[in-house]
C-alpha cells in the first residue's frame, strides 16, 4: 500500500462557523478533518502534517515558496508515494502554479480544498480530500505536473483557475476544460499538458505588480510601480492585447528602466497576440519589448514572473519562459 502525505496547510477545509462572530474560522486540526475521510486506510497508508491554517488571502509569493520546499523534503523520502496539500481556495491557484514551477519531481502532487465550510450542509472537504488521495496513489498521475481536484475534476495548476466564488465546480480550465476526473475511487485522465520548465529558486526576489486596464487608464499606476522599485508589471489588457492609448508611454518608460512588462488579456478565454496595428494595439507593444503571457489569467502570469525574476534577470530568458514556440 502506498503512503501519502497530506499537509494541511489551512482555508475553507479546516473551517466552521463561529456562533459568537457568526462567521467561519479556522477550527479544525488535520486529524479531525481526516477522520471524516471514512475508508481511506483501504487506499492509501497517510501521514500528515499540519504546515499551517491560513485562509487563502494570507498567502503570499514567500510563504508559497516556504510550502514548496517543505513538500520538496516530503517528496524526497523514497517511502512517500506523493502529497495532497489542502489549501484556501482564493489563492489556490497562484500557490499550486509556484509549486509547480519550483518542485523538480515525478511523484503526484495534488492541491484540493472546500468550497464550503464544516459547519455548512454539503461540507466538501472530505470527498475532496478523497478524491485527491486516490489520485496521489495512481500511476497514470505521475509526470504530470503539479494537480488541483475538486467536485471529481483534476485540473493541471498551470492551467486551472478559480471561476465561481461558490459553486463546487469552481475550479475549471477556461479553453481546454479538465485533464481527468475521479469517478467510482479511479483515476482516468483524458489528455495530457505541457509541463512547465522546473525553476530552481533559493528566495523570492523582486516584487511584481498586476494592474487591469479599463477604458481611459492611463499611466499612473504603471508610473506608480516603477517608482516602487517593482522589478515586473504584469497587465491584463484588453481583448487580444491591447491596451488605451494613455498607457503605452508608461510602458516606454517602464521597460527603458528595465522593468520586465508582461500582457495577458482581461478575457476569460482566448490568447493574447500582436493582431493590431493602432495606437495601443498589440503590435505596438511587442514592437517595444512587452512579452506576450498567451492564455494565461493575470494572477498566474504574476506569479511566474516572481518566480522567473527570483532565478535571473536575463529577458529573453523569461519571454522564452512565457512564449515557448508561440512566436516564430
Amino acid at each position: 500500500m502506498k503512503k501519502i502525505a497530506i499537509v494541511f496547510n489551512g482555508g475553507t477545509i479546516s473551517m466552521k462557523v463561529d456562533p459568537r462572530i457568526k462567521a467561519a474560522v479556522p477550527s479544525l486540526t488535520g486529524e479531525e478533518i481526516m477522520s471524516m475521510v471514512t475508508g481511506i486506510e483501504s487506499f492509501a497508508e497517510i501521514e500528515s502534517y499540519t504546515y499551517s491554517s491560513l485562509p487563502g488571502p494570507h498567502m503570499t509569493p514567500e510563504i508559497m515558496l516556504d510550502l514548496s520546499k517543505y513538500v520538496q523534503k516530503l517528496l524526497s523520502r523514497d517511502d512517500i508515494s506523493g502529497v495532497v496539500i489542502t489549501h484556501g481556495t482564493d489563492s489556490l491557484e497562484e500557490t499550486a502554479y509556484l509549486l509547480d514551477l519550483t518542485l523538480d519531481t515525478e511523484k503526484p502532487v495534488v492541491f484540493t480544498g472546500a468550497m464550503r465550510s464544516s459547519s455548512e450542509l454539503g461540507y466538501d472537504g472530505p470527498s475532496n480530500l478523497a478524491a485527491s488521495i486516490c489520485t496521489a496513489i495512481s500511476e497514470e498521475a505521475k509526470n504530470r505536473g503539479v494537480l488541483v481536484c475538486f467536485n471529481g475534476e483534476l485540473n493541471s495548476a498551470a492551467e486551472v483557475t478559480k471561476v465561481n466564488s461558490m459553486a463546487l465546480n469552481a475550479f475549471r480550465t477556461p479553453n481546454f476544460g479538465p485533464i481527468g476526473i475521479v469517478d467510482n475511487n479511479r483515476v482516468i485522465f483524458y489528455r495530457d499538458v505541457h509541463k512547465e520548465s522546473f525553476i530552481d529558486i533559493k528566495n523570492i526576489n523582486g516584487e511584481v505588480t498586476l494592474l487591469k486596464s479599463f477604458a481611459g487608464m492611463d499611466s499612473r499606476l504603471i508610473d506608480f510601480s516603477v517608482a516602487s522599485g517593482d522589478k515586473g508589471i504584469v497587465i491584463e489588457a484588453m481583448g487580444r492585447g491591447n491596451i488605451p492609448p494613455a498607457m503605452v508611454d508608461g510602458i516606454k518608460r517602464a521597460i527603458d528602466k528595465g522593468v520586465v512588462v508582461v500582457v495577458v488579456s482581461r478575457c476569460f478565454e482566448g490568447r493574447v497576440y500582436d493582431s493590431y496595428g493602432y495606437h495601443g494595439g498589440g503590435k505596438e507593444l511587442r514592437n517595444l519589448g512587452v512579452v506576450f503571457g498567451d492564455n494565461m489569467p493575470g494572477q498566474k502570469a504574476r506569479i511566474k514572473l516572481i518566480t522567473a525574476l527570483s532565478y535571473t534577470s536575463d529577458f529573453e530568458y523569461i519571454k522564452c519562459l512565457f512564449e515557448r514556440d508561440l512566436y516564430k
